[in-house]
């Protein structure tokens, strides 16, 4: 009796065992059967292809903005004289021809007297030159006193035009009989530049520019170059700029010349960047950072940055085929450049490669 019931507990514990192991399979097998990565992490997943790239590189450098000097005006005093009035400070815009200062000149008032007097030579010499040809005609005077007066008139003619084409000079055209001038603008743009203020006086000697105009629609961006660097920029290269004023906001312009000759006590060599400057939000004497990208003929293997995870001190990427094959890839990085890094090791080209959220796939591949 003992036995048979020992029997039957064996049996019983038997039947359990089977039974709990049937049921741990199952689940095995409900488990094996979900995707490893879920339609609603797919729909949180970005991916792209890696592929072959021309390289890329790149230096940093740091300059001043500053104007085309195509663009730039002095505008110098006519004649020595008072200033009356100044219309115009610095920062103005001013269109071609807009007055910036008045001066009264002894000079210009002087030269309209001559004018005058010359004026007066002309009509005198003219009655002498007709008179002279009518007694010529009647046989009264001589040819030689004809030609003499003719001659006498085409000389009064040539001393009031000399005195007209110094006015026209002098006061640029904007003159008139009581010695006042008109300082205009001779192009558009802005007043970088007022060195003088109503009362003062210009000496005949002075050599010194009333005002400076500019233009700013397109400008200059002087860079310095280590030389260190100077074998990395070439005319023509691209160049990004971005300033303090305007931090969010990228320029983009070319290398126009490179400086041959390296600056004896910095030790640096110049570089011209020329760029557009619509709305002129770019000013002379602003600082600027520069980002020369130079491009190569060498293609290189290549994703976007966004697709790297670095961790202790290693580089990986998510390399997807479907929902249940993916994994963990290391690579080795050569540089990273702009939106994109260059791979040397690890990747092939025409693989995919998850670029956004791609944590939530490697944290669940790395902690299985």
């Amino acid at each position: 009796m003992k036995k048979l019931y020992n029997l039957v507990i064996l049996a019983a514990t038997a039947s359990s065992i089977l039974t709990s192991c049937g049921d741990g399979d199952a689940e095995t097998n409900a488990k094996t059967d979900e995707p490893l990565i879920s339609d609603s992490t797919m729909q949180l997943l970005k991916m792209d292809t890696a592929r072959l790239r021309n390289t890329d590189d790149e230096i940093k450098l740091s300059g001043e903005v500053s104007f085309d000097e195509n663009k730039v005006v002095k505008v110098y005093p006519f004649s020595s004289g008072q200033v009356l009035s100044v219309n115009v400070s610095v920062g103005d815009y001013v269109k071609k021809g807009q007055t910036l200062a008045t001066i009264r000149s002894a000079d210009i008032a002087g030269n309209y007297s001559d004018l005058s007097v010359a004026g007066n030579d002309v009509a005198i010499a003219k009655r002498s030159m007709d008179n002279a040809e009518g007694l010529y005609k009647n046989g009264i005077a001589s040819q030689k006193e004809f030609e003499e007066a003719k001659e006498n008139y085409n000389k009064a003619l040539v001393n009031a035009n000399k005195i007209r084409q110094q006015i026209q000079i002098n006061g640029g055209g904007h003159t008139d009989a009581n010695g006042t001038y008109v300082i205009a603008s001779p192009r558009s743009g802005y007043v970088v530049e007022k060195l003088i203020n109503a009362g003062n006086f210009i000496r005949n000697d002075n050599s010194t520019n009333l005002f400076t105009i500019g233009d700013i629609s397109d400008v200059w961006i002087w860079a310095n170059v280590y030389e260190t660097d100077v074998a990395k920029v070439q005319e023509g290269y691209t160049a990004l700029v971005t300033t303090l004023a305007y931090p969010d906001s990228v320029f983009t312009g070319k290398v126009d010349r490179v400086n041959q000759v390296l600056d004896p006590v910095t030790k640096v060599m110049k570089i011209k960047i020329v760029l557009e400057n619509p709305g002129g939000a770019l000013k002379p004497e602003m600082f600027a950072n520069i980002l020369i990208t130079k491009t190569d003929s060498k293609k290189s293997l290549a994703v976007p940055a966004s697709a790297i995870i670095s961790e202790n001190g290693r580089n990986y990427v998510v390399v997807f085929v479907n929902k249940d094959d993916v994994k963990v890839q290391e690579v080795k990085v050569a540089k990273t450049i702009g939106n994109y890094t260059y791979i040397n090791k690890g990747l092939q080209p025409g693989q995919l490669v998850l670029t956004q959220n791609q944590i939530l796939v490697y944290r669940k591949l790395t902690d299985r």
